[in-house]
């Protein structure tokens, strides 16, 4: 008579290890896990607010599942970790008179983490020693909506015994904004259409002094979709003409009225974005201009328009859109 063979390990669960196996092996099974990072943040500001604070603010990132946090890094160093709703923050404990730079990361559930935003860098004002008088309420601020996502706000001086370092502009309780002191005015984006929102700001000095809050300013941003009209540049034209056996697009237009200088715009040929044109030194704040190669061929057809980058790093409207054909007026 024959003998069957002893199985050290029972049939069943060899069958069940043979199956799993074949399964992974013929469908090329896994997890299933999240491996791409988010996308880096990007519109990056910096803001002194003291001699020892500085406000950073940046946008919303994108990933393929969602942003659960965001890392702060000061001169390569983290030095805060805020969840993913959050898109600014305050950096304390700074030096006077030390210049820093600072860059974010955005982070998703599976621990990805993007790659930096750009660096920027901010000089805290000098110390003023035993300075414990806070500057005065800022004059009587008004604010108008612009549009349905935006509102322009604008307020008085403060003063101070030393100088006032900075403005905290504030919804409601919550702090979402900070200019330099010598600003007295601001664009507020990322609002909601038909919504009414109250607005207050604080003067600041270099030793962390805080004025009393201005007097509230209550508006409602407009029903419905604009485009971003309010934030868009106005006047805008463009032209081509020919320069050494070559054509090139000549722009010209006005830029929004932000409260701040716009130093940065992205110009978008044909429906897709081509470059951004950044403006060194002093940007211009009556009229701009600009001028790019397109091609050496006579009669070509180009559509194009841009938009500005807004002092709070977020992009402001469209201009309305401009046909130009090479070698025509």
């Amino acid at each position: 008579m024959r003998r069957t063979p002893h199985l050290s390990t029972p049939l069943t669960l060899l069958t069940a290890l043979a199956v799993t196996a074949l399964g992974g092996c013929a469908w090329g099974g896994g997890d299933g896990q999240d491996t791409s990072p988010p996308a880096a943040p990007r519109g990056l500001t910096v803001q002194a607010g003291s001699a020892t604070t500085a406000h950073v603010m940046w946008n919303q990132a994108t990933d393929d599942t969602a942003v659960t946090g965001y890392e702060v890094y000061r001169d390569a160093k983290k030095v805060k970790r805020v969840p993913g709703g959050q898109h600014m923050v305050d950096i304390v404990g700074l030096e006077p008179s030390t210049t820093y730079s600072f860059t974010v990361r955005a982070r998703d559930a599976e621990g990805n983490v993007s790659e930096d935003s750009r660096k920027l860098s901010v000089t805290t004002p000098k110390a003023t020693a035993a300075d414990h008088e806070a500057p005065s309420r800022p004059g009587r601020l008004r604010g108008e909506a612009a549009g349905s996502r935006a509102a322009s706000l604008s307020w008085g001086k403060s003063s101070d015994n030393q100088k006032v370092a900075s403005y905290e502009i504030y919804q409601g309780t919550s702090k979402i904004h900070s200019v330099g002191g010598a600003q007295t005015a601001t664009l507020v984006t990322g609002l909601r259409p038909n919504t009414t929102y109250v607005f207050t700001v604080k003067a600041r000095d270099a030793a962390d002094n805080f004025s009393p809050a201005s007097r509230q300013v209550r508006l409602t941003t407009a029903a419905g979709k604009d485009g971003g009209r309010a934030t868009a540049p106005s006047d805008f034209r463009a032209t081509t003409h020919r320069a050494d056996g070559a054509y090139y697009i000549d722009l010209a237009w006005t830029p929004p009225d932000t409260g701040g200088a716009v130093a940065e715009y992205q110009i978008q040929l044909d429906g897709r974005t081509v470059t951004s044109l950044v403006f060194g030194g002093t940007a211009p704040s009556d009229k701009a201009e600009h001028s790019f190669y397109i091609g050496e061929k006579a009669g070509e057809r180009h559509r194009v328009r841009i938009r500005p980058k807004l002092p709070d790093g977020t992009w402001g409207g469209y201009s309305p859109e401009r046909t130009v054909t090479t070698g025509r007026p």
